[in-house]
């Protein structure tokens, strides 16, 4: 019997050990992601990772305050942006539960004089974001009246007379007008005004002690400062926190956020079929499914189903997933609305499922003999074509009507794209040559075929001089912006919450991307300030300086 006992208390001990291994092992992992994704002296970010409920990592990088001087650490207050719509969307539901409300009710029986054109729009609509209603922060008149403090039925006066976009339940597109709409009918119907009932429902019971309705005149303590990027780093631009409202007014901290992870989990607020509507996807009035639920948007992580939504507000950056097979919630919030948050949290969460994502960083040196293998182009089962080629030994990929991009060699077969989420699989069989092209977790097959790569774009070298007057930032839309900087003969442009990337030169005012189908203008406006026209997937978005 004693051997039994010491044989296994031999075993818990290689348990504990192991764990601790695996936790230390986690931790480097994560410490050298985000470390590479934000300087310990700029903005940073709050990491935490969860596993069964339980934070497995927690950590702060980078200043919480550059003016101050103060490290950054996870008990840090964020404004949360666009995450702010899983708690009205949560409240909605919790209403339909109580018999208060439908989803398929029209909004006309809570906002009788709602012009809806023509339009029966309902809540569901408003939820998913198919409602038609023009966005209120893609208005030009958002920015200019950004300070200014409203209530729920001045914002909607901003909008509501707009032209719909397209008829009600047809098409999708992202609209923070309709969280505005839901978080009204939240108050007429529950009697409360919405940071009464986030507080009251959801903050209060979870001892969400760190969590508010935001407020840049209240003492918060813990506040993490927002940034910008302008000429260098700038504080982030004011906004009164009554006007992103239901669609983006909170606050909080990643504890905090792992707490309202765990209660929907567990079904604490509303039943396990609502929670399934609210995070797996959605239907338009013909029956297409979307992505996009009740404040959740479906996707996957290496085959791995995925819950997620990211937010950004003006000098913040938030993106949150959850992955319901392996119990794994991640949560990043960012001091800055131009880090590379989503990056760092969906590579976290590869590395807390033991599937971390590749890098570049790991790719292997091959001949030349052996990269011009796989030079060729292929059909694949969804209809793409795409072309291998090579230059200066580096193989590129190229989808038919889009831009070439670097892939990197893992092995002789297997090629990564910059991200580690899409990969080349190459075979040769009888002389014939097939790969398997993963993108996120979906594989599609594809076929060579005869047919000849599209010409290479010419890039042409500019002035610096030319360059450098282009220097700037540039308002394509109401809180998304376009910092342009230049080194010698480099172009490089940063999008609100992106990266930076390097733009080339076809002539002295045409550029193009190679990182995604996209080309820049620069222009002079009848004053002769100068422009800049993003042209990206069939849209046309101009910018005016204003920095």
């Amino acid at each position: 019997m004693k051997n039994y006992i010491y044989l296994f208390l031999l075993f818990a001990c290689f348990l504990f050990v192991n764990n601790q291994t695996l936790a230390q092992d986690y931790t480097k992992q994560i410490d050298e992601l985000i470390s590479h994704n934000f300087e310990s002296d700029g903005p940073g970010i709050a990491l935490l990772v969860a596993k069964d409920g339980k934070t497995i990592y927690s950590k702060g990088f980078g200043k919480a305050d550059l003016e101050l001087d103060v490290n950054l650490t996870a008990d840090h207050v964020f404004e949360l942006g666009s995450i702010t719509k899983q708690f009205t969307a949560v409240a909605i539901l919790m209403l339909e539960e109580q018999g208060k409300l439908s989803l398929e009710d029209d909004i006309l029986e809570y906002i009788p004089d709602y012009p809806t054109q023509g339009n029966t729009i309902t809540i569901y609509q408003l939820l998913n974001h198919t409602s038609g209603i023009k966005s209120y922060t893609d208005m030009p008149s958002f920015m200019t009246e950004a300070r200014t403090d409203r209530n729920p039925s001045e914002i909607i006066e901003i909008f509501k007379n707009e032209p719909m976009e397209f008829p009600a339940g047809t098409a999708f597109k992202y609209n923070n007008s309709g969280y505005i709409l839901l978080g009204h009918i939240i108050e007429l119907v529950s009697d409360m005004t919405y940071a009464e009932f986030i507080d009251s429902h959801f903050f209060d019971p979870l001892g969400m002690t760190h969590s508010y309705y935001g407020s840049k005149i209240k003492l918060i303590k813990g506040r993490a400062s927002g940034y910008t990027r302008g000429e260098g780093i700038e504080n982030g631009k004011y906004i009164s926190m009554s006007l992103p409202y239901a669609a983006g007014s909170l606050m909080s901290t990643v504890d905090d956020m792992l707490k309202w992870q765990n209660a929907l989990s567990a079904h604490t607020f509303i039943s396990k079929e609502n929670y399934d509507r609210a995070t797996n996807g959605s239907e338009l009035s013909d029956g297409k499914r979307i992505p996009y639920g009740f404040g959740w948007v479906r996707e996957n992580l290496l085959g791995s189903p995925m819950i997620t939504h990211g937010g950004g507000i003006f000098g913040y950056t938030t993106n949150g997933i959850y992955l319901p097979d392996e119990d794994v919630y991640v949560i990043g919030l960012s001091n800055c609305d131009y880090g590379n948050v989503n990056n760092s949290v969906r590579r976290a969460a590869a590395i807390a499922i033991d599937k971390p994502l590749p890098n570049k960083r790991d790719a292997i040196s091959l001949s030349e003999e052996k990269l011009k293998r796989w030079i060729g182009s292929y059909e694949f089962d969804n209809g793409a074509v795409r072309f291998v080629t090579m230059s200066n030994g580096q193989l590129f990929s190229q989808r038919e009507g889009s831009t070439k991009l670097e892939i990197y060699p893992l092995s002789e077969d297997r090629f990564i794209f910059e991200d580690g989420e899409v990969e080349y699989n190459f075979d040769q069989t009888n002389g014939k040559r097939t790969t398997v092209f993963t993108a996120k977790g979906t594989e599609y097959v594809g076929h060579e075929i005869e047919r000849e790569a599209p010409a290479a774009r010419v890039e042409v070298s500019i002035d610096p001089a030319i360059l450098k007057s282009y220097e700037g930032k540039y308002e394509l839309a109401p809180s998304f912006y376009i910092v342009v900087t230049s080194k010698e003969n480099q172009l490089f442009l940063q999008a609100t919450g992106q990266p930076q990337f390097e733009v080339f030169a076809e002539s002295e005012t045409d550029f193009f991307l190679k990182v995604v189908e996209a080309n820049v203008i620069f222009s002079k406006d009848d004053e002769g300030e100068i422009m800049l026209t993003l042209h990206q997937a069939g849209q046309v978005l101009p910018g005016k300086k204003v920095d």
